[in-house]
């Protein structure tokens, strides 16, 4: 029989170490200082107190707890010696089915892997579905972290191991992530759509009024139809919009709005805007099988565009929405020659009516935003939920500087006018510039060196320059350090510097009322708080021109990598989005039933 959470709770300590046995590979002592933080109110509270307990403990016994680990497919397995839970999960993996040549290669990665850094390779083989991953899978990852860094892998092992637990624990509670699975499988289902040349190297691209654009189009519409939206359309530009109808009984019901974007990058992930429109999705689901109404109307938007890789028009899908259409858009040609207005009139759009897509403020209460992190801090600390405090303002440059070219071996270093030392130097104060601030963040994303040669010294050097930081003054601050830095490097070494702004976005803070909301609904699921800017741009930033806005973020694996395919997040961290929202919407039926 499967413990409940009351039972352990209630449980004596010996009795609530017995129910933890076998969650940590031969280290029962972090659950038996667990059990000590008793009571606890979710599974997701037990998790975070024991990954929190093993943080605090120390490399040393970090170390042995990793070294308590089994190889995969290792002399454990054939031996017999497996605990109980590790040979049920290298079983579903098929680890104990390999064929001689597949047991060959592993116990050699096995072998690199220990003497390289000293401990196992760790990897939850049950995957982030918990329903396994396959021998491939397995493999690719154990290469590609082969040559990863010491301190990554150990603190990578750890995140394995708390995977490890989190699903061991569901496990022994009977606690499948039911809503998490199902949103983990629409994605899946809606990533069997890529544009041609991708989709047959098995990559990932969905760019704006494709035919696999369009056929998400049509697919996110039917889920939402499946689900029990009282409307559903797409709209002027190619936004998937539905309406949940708000209690016939609330006069004058506003409405909440909602959503992301279903286009990707070019080889991106499965998760990136995605999340956004299907964590929504499951809350109306279940709001309908519950013959439930809200006493406000809650919309559903799949903004068609926000990445700009067809054609030059980022947040195209959620500036309609906010009346920043430009019309001479229109008239843009993709790499093929096809203008947008031809791309629209072939996907059967009303290009006259995009100008009624504009909403009116007055009738919304405001808009939310679920979506995966796209960066590092969520899974570095082990926190599968953030709640974003603003999106970042930002300011980008192109530049040059331009020096003398002259030959390497006959310039003494004392007389060089290095147009590439010169930028470099730059990079190098943007970098510390940034670090300063502690939350901005500098990047030279493009440097160059216009028909360099190894044996001459660079006369002139391209580079670009984007500048990040939560509120606009603090990136005007650094803008103005980073600047005025160029030209006395400039100066000093005698080169000539030509530096113009290309962008300027404002930042987009949080509105108070709803990210207090949203740390309300984390707060519900027995997690910290976490807070922290968004260093991407994100549809909100669109919404937020017109009405209040707040950001939930969701923790993402393999480093928190986005834009890439190894972009990826959980069943369970998409269970507690879930659940999140679902505070968040009855909390806002509360208030305004009041």
């Amino acid at each position: 029989m499967p413990y409940t959470l009351d039972q352990f709770n209630r449980a004596s300590p010996a009795e609530a170490e017995q129910m933890l046995d076998g969650l940590y590979e031969h280290t029962p002592w972090i659950a038996a200082q667990a059990v000590k933080a008793r009571p606890f109110h979710s599974l997701a509270q037990i998790k975070q107190v024991m990954a929190s307990i093993l943080d605090k403990a120390g490399v040393d016994a970090q170390l042995a707890l990793i070294r308590a680990h089994p190889e995969l497919a290792g002399k454990a397995m054939s031996a017999g010696t497996l605990t109980t839970e590790s040979t049920g999960e290298q079983t579903r993996a098929g680890l104990t089915a390999c064929t001689p040549e597949e047991l060959q290669h592993i116990r050699q990665l096995n072998h690199d892997y220990g003497a390289r850094f000293g401990f196992p390779f760790v990897l939850c083989v049950r995957g982030p579905r918990g329903t396994g991953l396959g021998k491939r899978q397995i493999i690719d990852t154990f290469e590609r972290r082969l040559t990863g860094h010491p301190d990554f892998e150990r603190a990578e092992a750890l995140r394995q191991i708390n995977r490890i637990v989190e699903i061991r624990l569901a496990d022994k509670f009977a606690a499948d992530p039911t809503l998490g699975n199902d949103v983990w499988d629409w994605h899946e289902q809606l990533a069997r759509h890529s544009d041609p040349g991708f989709a047959e190297a098995g990559q990932l691209t969905v760019t704006y009024l494709t035919d696999a654009h369009r056929a998400c189009a049509v697919q996110i519409s039917q889920l939402m139809r499946d689900c029990g939206f009282d409307e559903v359309h797409i709209d002027a530009v190619g936004n998937v919009v539905g309406r949940y109808n708000a209690d016939p009984k609330v006069p004058n019901a506003k409405t909440l709005l909602t959503g992301s974007h279903y286009d990707t990058v070019r080889n991106g992930g499965k998760y990136d805007g995605r999340l956004g429109i299907f964590v929504p999705i499951a809350c109306v689901r279940e709001l309908h099988r519950a013959s439930r109404r809200l006493p406000y109307h809650f919309e559903v938007v799949g903004f068609a565009e926000e990445e700009g890789q067809r054609y030059k028009a980022t947040f195209l899908g959620s500036g309609a929405l906010v009346g920043d259409f430009k019309s001479e858009w229109l008239e843009q040609q993709d790499a093929d020659g096809v203008t947008m207005r031809q791309a629209m009139q072939n996907a059967g759009l009303a290009i006259d009516d995009i100008a009624t897509l504009r909403r009116n403020p007055s009738d919304y209460l405001g808009f939310i935003e679920v979506h995966i992190e796209q960066g590092p801090v969520l899974n570095e600390l082990n926190l599968p939920l953030g709640v974003v405090t603003s999106i970042n303002a930002s300011v980008r440059y192109v530049g040059e500087t331009i020096g003398q070219a002259s030959h390497a071996g006959t310039t003494p270093m004392n007389r060089r006018r290095d147009a590439a030392c010169a930028a470099a130097e730059l990079a190098l104060y943007a970098e510390q510039r940034a670090a300063k601030d502690g939350d901005s963040v500098a990047t030279m994303g493009m440097l160059a060196v216009p028909s360099g040669s190894i044996n001459v010294v660079p006369g002139r050097c391209g580079f670009s320059l984007d500048l990040r930081a939560p509120s606009n003054a603090q990136r005007d601050a650094m803008a103005q350090d980073i600047v005025t830095e160029a030209h006395a490097i400039a100066e000093r070494r005698g080169v000539m510097l030509k530096l113009d702004e290309t962008m300027r976005a404002a930042a987009a803070p949080s509105d108070a009322a709803w990210q207090q909301r949203w740390e309300a609904a984390v707060q519900s699921l027995g997690l910290p708080v976490f807070r922290l800017p968004s260093g991407a741009g994100h549809d909100a930033m669109k919404l937020h021109e017109v009405m209040p806005q707040a950001m939930l973020f969701v923790r993402g694996e393999n480093a928190g990598i986005s834009h890439n395919p190894l972009e990826q997040t959980s069943a369970e961290d998409m269970e507690l989005a879930v659940r999140a929202m679902q505070h968040l919407l009855d909390a806002v039926a509360v208030e305004k039933l009041q």
